[in-house]
């Protein structure tokens, strides 16, 4: 047979087995699948399939792995690091599979198939009286599977953990068509190995998540929002030791935005107004929420930085009143990469050092790159709480974008060589996905790779199973992935 009639053939039971508007071929319909959330990456497939069951998933790959055709699986394309590109082979999308299975308020579970909508997930469980605490910038679109596929983290990540402490169980479809049915809402079990670890942050290079149990929490009952002006980076630190202390697990963001940041949201998001009087070398975004039915978090936050500043910790600070103003102050933290985009290009680093070390990154990483290309303007912020910065870099101004995006890896290494030297990880929320892998194949520890790389022949030997993505197979080339 040959290649043309195989892969006519191939389509043919696929368009049987899901039927054919569920099998997309035609290349307007393919577009929209084939480009990640930054444009960075724009790939190329066979075929769009789009089943609506997980008995329909391992059908798919099924009949694609024994054809040897590649399968590239697909949540709401919401990732930076080009993970759910195709280099070949098909698309998988799980966009269909939405249902939400059960909510127990008594278990504080929810369990939801892999394409329910993010912000969806958290109405469901706020229509239970309760709270899903993953979020993120895109949950209006981001599916739960490839937040779990990605371990993704987020601005509750400092309370609650990242997607990988949230997940309890998962049902996976394996490379030779087989499902794993590991959907259990236990919260202790110790018989063997905790399979659904291996699958959390794997960006859909060992199995492809279709469901998953996750925890829920109680709902706060009072949370409270502060915006800080403080002289540095390194009293930003000293502010959260001091809150982590006095506030415990009631503190549940601390982000940390430098001058810049506010400048360009100030300047390109409508809506937004100055919070402080007068400016400020550092700026952190405090939030403090409690499900005590006897929380006052106002009163709480407020007594906390009436001391932090007569101890000379904080320079100023500004307490929201409301939910309207809570927001508003969020939207300062929020409109951070919307400005960027506003502002120009930006080169983008997502990475974590440990927590003491996060001034001596900032001070390091933004003098070395100022004095690599004089006008560049960094941007480190985010998640200070957890040791996890964008460390994003703005174009000087009046130079063209695209000059200034080719120097992409000159930086990567200036900024991921001072990272590795501090201990930290040049992947921190985002994962590895195309635009990492070389990284981590130069920062990653060896021993670690190669388990790694065991790990991948040993769940998917013919690396068919998003090929070339988070760690290359020694003896496959990803770039003729089928």
């Amino acid at each position: 047979m040959t290649p043309t009639a195989a892969l006519d053939t191939l389509l043919t039971a696929l368009r049987d087995g899901l039927g054919a508007r569920h099998v997309l071929t035609d290349p307007d319909a393919l577009a929209p699948y084939l480009t990640e959330s930054r444009r960075l990456f724009t790939g190329s497939a066979l075929a769009v399939l789009r089943p609506g069951s997980t008995e329909e998933v391992a059908f798919a790959v099924r009949a694609c792995t024994q054809a040897d055709i590649a399968v590239v699986p697909l949540g709401g394309n919401t990732g930076l690091t080009g993970a759910g590109v195709p280099q070949g082979g098909v698309v998988l999308s799980l966009e269909r599979m939405t249902r939400l299975r059960a909510v127990d308020p008594v278990d504080a579970t929810i369990t939801v198939e892999a394409g329910m909508i993010l912000q969806d997930v958290q109405d469901a469980a706020e229509a239970a009286g309760m709270m899903f605490p993953l979020s993120y910038a895109s949950r209006g679109s981001a599916r739960i599977g490839g937040g779990v596929s990605t371990n993704a983290g987020g601005i509750a990540v400092l309370a609650y953990g990242n997607a990988r402490d949230l997940v309890l169980g998962l049902e996976v479809v394996l490379a030779d068509g087989r499902v794993w049915n590991g959907l259990k809402s236990l919260r202790k079990d110790n018989a063997g190995y905790d399979l659904k670890q291996l699958f959390i942050g794997s960006e859909g290079t060992l199995g492809i998540v279709t469901a998953a149990v996750l925890k829920l929490f109680p709902r706060p009952r009072s949370t409270s929002v502060a915006f800080v002006g403080l002289v540095s980076a390194r009293a930003a630190l000293d502010l959260f030791v001091f809150l982590r202390a006095r506030m415990d697990r009631d503190l549940t963001a601390f982000e940390y935005l430098p001058p810049f940041a506010l400048e360009i949201v100030l300047r390109h998001i409508p809506g937004t107004v100055q919070p402080l009087h007068g400016a400020h070398g550092a700026y952190a975004l405090i939030e403090v929420a409690s499900a005590r039915p006897d929380a006052d978090t106002q009163a709480e936050l407020e007594s906390a930085l009436g001391q932090a500043l007569a101890d000379g910790v904080i320079a100023d600070a500004t307490i929201g009143t409301s939910g309207a103003q809570n927001a508003a102050l969020w939207r300062l933290r929020e409109g951070v990469p919307e400005a960027q985009t506003r502002e120009g290009a930006s080169i983008k680093h997502d990475v974590s050092v440990p927590l003491s070390r996060l001034p001596a990154f900032l001070e390091q990483a933004g003098a070395a790159c100022t004095a690599e290309m004089p006008g560049l303007r960094p941007c480190g912020f985010g998640h200070f709480g957890d040791g996890n910065i964008h460390f994003n870099l703005s174009q000087p101004s009046g130079m063209a974008a695209a000059e200034f995006l080719a120097e992409w890896g000159r930086f990567n290494r200036i900024v991921h060589d001072i990272v590795h030297d501090l201990g930290g990880s040049i992947a921190a929320e985002h994962g590895v996905g195309l635009i990492k892998r070389e990284e981590l194949a130069r920062y990653g520890d060896p021993v670690g790779l190669d388990l790694m790389r065991r790990l991948k022949a040993a769940l998917d030997p013919e690396d068919l199973l998003n090929p070339g993505k988070v760690i290359i197979r020694d003896d496959r080339d990803a770039s003729t992935a089928r």
